[in-house]
């Protein structure tokens, strides 16, 4: 599989089969995550990656009461309502594991760094034939005193990404994209032959474009 392939075929899967995972399924994917882009090459993200179950529901359970508290804040508040209320849902859909990237609060380019290194670990993921999802709902609790207390973190780290790993129980399809916004400041007959310029929307999946010719 090359890099356009698991761009494309990479999924937020949330539904997964029972099998484990072990230490030499995850260690290359955090290996690809850690070759992200990074600003002055700091580096600045940690991974804390968790397997043992007790502490996935606790995690589960706690953020599930945290974002309660918020809940009118979300789109489709009653649905998330009656989804965290219930006490078989769990966040994290009964993935084997949970990898969090953080890195130190004060670090300018946390944010940033974190989730360039999120992406190379999804798509090293597809790679090999494993699902991923990016659980935000477990990032507010994880980010309280008792939250980074649990993942064993300072507490001055900011929790960027929880993304759960595991394999998953069904292929999901292709989902359609829209085509992409695209706005061309300069010469352009590098790309299509002659000088154009003007703002397309340029389909990216099967090389057409619409808009200017």
């Amino acid at each position: 599989m090359d890099v356009l392939e698991a761009i494309q075929t990479r999924r937020a899967v949330r539904d997964y089969t029972g099998d484990r995972l072990t230490e030499a399924d995850l260690r290359p994917l955090i290996a690809a995550a850690s070759w992200a882009p990074s600003a002055l090459n700091g580096q600045s993200w940690q991974f804390t990656v968790i397997t043992d179950r007790d502490l996935l529901k606790r995690i589960s359970d706690e953020s599930k009461a945290w974002t309660l508290k918020t809940i009118a804040d979300l789109p489709r508040p009653d649905h998330f309502r009656d989804l965290f209320r219930d006490p078989t849902f769990d966040i994290f859909y009964h993935a084997p594991a949970l990898v969090v990237i953080s890195a130190a609060r004060a670090s300018q380019w946390a944010t940033e760094e974190c989730a360039l290194a999120a992406q190379n670990l999804m798509l090293a993921a597809a790679e090999k034939g494993l699902g991923t999802c990016w659980i935000g709902f477990a990032r507010e609790w994880l980010n309280t005193a008792p939250g980074l207390e649990a993942l064993g973190l300072a507490a001055d780290s900011l929790v960027v990404a929880p993304i759960v790993v595991g394999h998953p129980r069904t292929t999901i399809p292709p989902v359609p994209r829209k085509p992409a916004f695209v706005n061309w400041i300069g010469d352009r007959r590098g790309l299509y032959g002659k000088e154009q310029a003007g703002t397309e929307q340029a389909a990216p999946e099967n090389g057409s474009r619409a808009g200017n010719p």
